[in-house]
């Protein structure tokens, strides 16, 4: 079967890219290994959509057809180091209705497949995994592991950190470990949040409780390994008086509302996004810290520039030419980088035990504080990719 475009990876950013290819003439297939399904309660995945991601959303036909009820918009934002450091920021002094939405990944995860059921331009190959990957100089011949083959001018690589198609491109991955993991949580509070997120940089950790709708917020606690090993075995009470303590009882008492899970935190930096009639994009192309909240933003805007780019092409220009895929890697430079290295830089400083450093990371969070053209350019970047 031959295609224009073959996307293998149908989470959030595969299934977006598809989708903001519905008014081009390109014929996809999107390969996938699993269906999404909404969970019984609250989802385990959460995340902090910035308002260029909402844009995008919107921009697709999605995010007003969502069930806002599960929504929740962030207007403030509270940051304590593990001293006397504190910063805090705000939509209404950065002039922003909110400074990002939280919520579930398969809200947002099922109406974007919604989406791709009534769209005639793509072909869902669903359950599927691919069994192997041959690029020539005029295609790319992917098979599937039940012997049906697809043909294509390009391939994108939307299928996640250990990404199949980038281990086939033979793209070099580089992969700094932390030696940490994501305990999440979903929790009921005793107090109302108030629409703010919270974070502490401790010891033990960074710790972020993002609000939901309601009396619920979402934790992540990235933590070493020993310590999230040990979260993780704790009773539901006293796990919840855990969490409660390490947030200075800030929300008061808490009860769990959705199992724990837990999931092993690393650095992913690739030598290049493409490769001959190969592209990534989303957790395929880069993986960071949570600490920043920007993984699944980052995803988004991939599948939003490649798809402008493609969306554009002339009817004499193949998908997968190699200046185009070059346009797309030039387009996706800047913000990977600074995010990367930013969370990475902030994650080593808050880390290391030097009293000096110590020192630096406080001093540093409240000289930011009390100026506000810097909090405010950080949120702008925070929430559009740029200063």
């Amino acid at each position: 079967m031959k295609f224009d475009l073959i996307i293998v990876g149908g989470g959030l950013a595969g299934a977006a890219l598809a989708v903001a290819l519905r008014g081009s003439r390109l014929s996809i297939a999107l390969v996938e290994g699993s269906l999404p399904a909404r969970a019984p309660s609250w989802d385990t995945r959460i995340y902090a959509y910035s308002p260029a991601s909402v844009d995008f959303l919107r921009e697709l036909g999605v995010w007003d057809r969502l069930d806002h009820s599960r929504l929740c918009a962030v207007e403030r934002m509270d940051v304590k180091g593990d001293g006397t450091g504190s910063v805090k920021f705000s939509a209404y002094r950065s002039g922003l209705p909110e400074l990002a939405w939280i919520g579930e990944s398969s809200l947002i995860h099922c109406e974007l497949w919604e989406s791709l059921k009534r769209q005639h331009n793509v072909t869902v190959f669903a359950p599927a995994q691919p069994d192997t990957l041959d690029v020539s100089e005029s295609e790319a011949k992917l098979v599937l592991d039940d012997g049906r083959s697809l043909s294509a001018a390009l391939v994108v690589g939307a299928d996640g950190r250990d990404s199949w198609v980038r281990q086939q491109a033979e793209i070099d991955a580089h992969v700094t470990p932390y030696d940490e993991r994501a305990v999440v949580a979903n929790l009921r509070c005793e107090h109302a949040h108030r629409q703010t997120a919270f974070q502490w940089f401790r010891e033990d950790g960074v710790l972020a409780w993002l609000p939901l709708p309601g009396n619920f917020i979402s934790m992540v606690w990235s933590a070493p390994d020993a310590v999230a090993a040990e979260l993780m075995s704790m009773a539901d009470g006293a796990f919840c008086e855990r969490v409660a303590e390490a947030g200075g009882g800030a929300l008061g008492v808490f009860t769990i509302e959705s199992p724990r899970a837990a999931f092993p935190l690393r650095l992913m930096r690739v030598e290049s996004i493409i490769g001959p009639r190969v592209a990534l994009i989303g957790d395929a192309a880069h993986a960071i810290h949570p600490l920043s909240g920007h993984g699944i933003n980052l995803g988004f805007q991939d599948a939003r520039a490649l798809a402008a780019l493609l969306g554009g092409l002339k009817p004499w220009h193949g998908a997968g030419d190699h200046e185009l895929l070059r346009r797309y890697a030039r387009a996706r430079a800047e913000e990977p980088f600074v995010l990367q290295y930013a969370t990475h830089g902030l994650n080593r400083l808050f880390s290391s035990r030097n009293p000096a450093s110590a020192l630096l990371r406080n001093v540093g969070m409240n000289l930011t504080d009390r100026l506000p053209v810097i909090t405010n350019a950080l949120t702008r970047y925070a929430v559009s990719g740029k200063f």
